[in-house]
């Protein structure tokens, strides 16, 4: 049985991630080695791997989906912090609200939460 799936992010600037992951998504710190550091939570998180031809309504595959309880809060922290939003902030007919965001590794996330 698979206990955890981690997605690694390859960068020289591991400290770009606390801005955005940490400050804004509200991520723990789990380890830091200086080399490798691992945010998440301590709460059991489902395993999920999503295959896709596109993100939903054409948009372009994200490299992440974050869901939040909180989406419209962090829709207004990201635009505040200068984030660019590549999809605005939409309620989808299949029953959630999202947006994509570049993150500061120019990974395109999906923010979202169900509806």
């Amino acid at each position: 049985m698979v206990k955890r799936i981690v997605v690694n992010i390859k960068t020289n600037t591991i400290s770009k991630a606390s801005r955005f992951y940490q400050d804004i998504l509200g991520l723990d710190v789990l380890m830091d080695h200086g080399w490798i550091k691992t945010l998440g939570n301590e709460e059991e998180a489902k395993v999920q791997i999503s295959f896709a031809e596109q993100g939903g309504n054409n948009t372009e595959v994200p490299d992440l989906s974050i869901e939040v309880d909180n989406v419209d809060e962090i829709y207004d922290k990201m635009k505040k912090a200068g984030f660019e939003i590549t999809y605005e902030l939409t309620h989808e007919e299949w029953g959630v609200r999202r947006f994509f965001v570049i993150d500061p590794f120019n990974r395109l996330i999906n923010i979202l939460s169900h509806q």
